[in-house]
């Protein structure tokens, strides 16, 4: 048996090394794409051609990353689209400075705690109409325009537009998750398969999917501008659906939503900055991984050593308890942002770090499906976005001929008494989705983001490591091998007392293995790793190095 579990994990780790290459590591995919001129890094091929075309047209890197949202909205809706949430960091070359936007929806008004207690709810549903949150992405797209874009609205979305009118191929691993999830929402809600369906059964790769719901949806936002989609007919259909299905999300929650322009927080990794937004998002999460990390001396820890994924294990463990207890949308509570992220607090907790594994007291909050891109021009400007329904299409809520789902984000919601996080109407929820960005000595240096739930922290803490201990090339941080640490499934923001799992993608060590086990961690396999795409300045040869995640379907590609 001992024999045949040595076996199986050899086969693993073999299986984690990449094809034969002359130069960079034996688990790298591809080189860096370099380019002069601008670069556009999507989770799909298409998308990141219509934003390169977007900057050859003399757009910005916003108003390409705009185009290339809409189309990833089209393209890979099981992971985006205008029924969600966006959140976004941009470096502006002409100010020189990064400004942060938190594009995500509130809580209808008239959806109290109350309801759930009374309808003896112990957690917000999954799907269906409870979970709606209002959509923020369309606004998130005009607040964007409005400060940092060129061309017209029109001239962004039409590609999309036309794609949405004459089709698209599926690619490979959306078309696995569109068989997934399309039958599964058909058979629950309406207007899943008018919208989503080819032939009655869901798209499969290679065949051509139109959406011509959602190219007259954009071309109506188009023209009209985002009071199309927020007071306008599109408002009404949304919230007349969301009545019928016995929801709350009305016309009046989307009339009066709007984005918030927030001071991206930071901490300073190994003379590096390292960027995040605040709450009601978890990026602060990472950074107050990386600053209990930064008190080990990596110079002598090898990379997939037990002792690199013990620690980087552990000082997880610490940030996401504070996560569990804190995290919150800060218009309704007092988030001690300052002290979280701060040195000092930081050696505090380490001393709390042993050589054997440690309790886990924050559970598991959260999982999902997203798409994260970056985008930079010829200016210098750079933009790092992420965007997404949650859960991977979203509740299920198809409004009627509109072309999208709408998000669950509301799930996320603590139905607890006495929480940070705890329901109350017109707030945003606890969120998952976090851009990032590194500056080095105040100018731009990488714009990344890694999608995947609670494992977007993680994912953060491992790409930044793996660039500044472990040296790195920007393609070579994607694709090395990922650790991610889970713990049991509970109630969001229940405490869980336990050790939780560390699940190891394909190529490490069978003795690392081994010796994590033997310092008291369960570890698994098969986890949920993200996917991530990055953008990096070199200053000295004044060029853009791109890379995508070999996880996804997506794409970098510069000019």
């Amino acid at each position: 048996m001992r024999y045949l579990l040595t076996l199986f994990i050899s086969i693993i780790v073999f299986q984690g090394v990449a094809q034969d290459r002359l130069t960079g590591s034996n688990f790298v995919t591809r080189s860096e794409v370099i380019a002069k001129n601008g670069m556009v890094a999507t989770s799909h091929p298409l998308a990141t051609q219509i934003g390169l075309d977007i900057l050859k047209k003399g757009g910005t890197a916003i108003d390409a990353a705009i185009a290339a949202n809409a189309a990833l909205g089209l393209m890979e809706p099981t992971g985006s689209g205008i029924g969600g949430d966006l959140f976004a960091i941009v470096w502006d070359a002409k100010t020189n400075e990064l400004y942060g936007l938190n594009a995500s929806g509130r809580s209808p008004k008239s959806l109290t705690l109350k309801y759930f207690k009374d309808n003896n709810y112990k957690k917000i549903p999954s799907i269906g109409p409870l979970p709606v949150s209002v959509p923020g992405c369309v606004d998130g797209w005009f607040e964007l325009h409005k400060k940092f874009g060129k061309l017209s609205m029109e001239e962004i979305l039409q590609p999309s537009i036309n794609y949405a009118n004459e089709g698209f191929p599926v690619t490979e691993l959306i078309g696995y998750y569109l068989n997934r999830s399309v039958p599964y929402y058909a058979s629950k809600f309406p207007n899943v398969m008018e919208t989503y369906g080819l032939n009655g059964k869901a798209p499969k790769k290679g065949q051509i999917f139109k959406n011509p719901y959602l190219a007259e949806t954009y071309l109506k936002i188009a023209k009209e501008g985002r009071d199309a989609f927020y007071k306008g007919s599109i408002a009404k259909t949304i919230s007349n659906f969301i009545k019928d299905q016995g929801g709350f999300l009305s016309y009046k929650d989307l009339a009066s939503h709007k984005s918030e322009w927030v001071t991206p927080v930071s901490t300073n990794y190994r003379g590096f900055d390292v960027w995040e937004l605040p709450p009601n998002g978890q990026g602060i999460a990472a950074l107050q991984m990386l600053n209990i990390i930064e008190q080990y001396d990596f110079s002598n820890i090898n990379y997939g050593s037990a002792q690199h994924i013990h620690i980087v294990t552990e000082a997880k463990k610490i940030a996401f308890e504070d996560r569990s207890k804190y995290y919150a949308d800060m218009d309704f509570a007092k988030v001690p942002v300052e002290e979280l992220i701060s040195k000092e607090y930081a050696k505090k907790r380490k001393k709390e770090i042993k050589d054997r594994a440690g309790v886990y007291k924050a559970g598991q909050i959260s999982a999902g499906e997203t798409i994260y891109m970056t985008v930079a021009d010829k200016n210098g400007n750079m933009i790092s976005l992420i965007q997404s329904n949650y859960r991977g299409m979203g509740s299920g809520m198809v409004p009627p001929k509109l072309g999208f789902m709408l998000q669950d984000r509301g799930e996320l919601f603590n139905l607890e008494e006495g929480h940070f996080n705890t329901y109350e109407p017109g707030k945003r929820p606890f969120h998952t989705i976090i851009p990032a960005f590194i500056t080095k000595k105040g100018k731009p240096w990488v714009s990344f983001g890694v999608m995947g739930g609670d494992f977007q922290p993680q994912g953060h803490t491992q790409i930044v490591m793996n660039l500044i201990d472990f040296g790195m090339n920007l393609q070579e941080a994607g694709d090395a091998p990922r650790m991610e640490h889970t713990g049991s499934s509970s109630p969001t923001g229940e405490k869980i007392e336990g050790k939780g799992e560390i699940k190891l993608e394909s190529g490490f060590d069978f003795e690392v293995i081994q010796q994590l086990i033997s310092k008291g961690h369960k570890v698994g396999f098969g986890g949920y790793f993200g996917g991530y795409q990055a953008i990096m300045y070199d200053a000295e040869n004044n060029v853009y190095f791109g890379a995508s995640e070999s996880r996804k379907d997506g794409q970098a590609a510069g000019y």
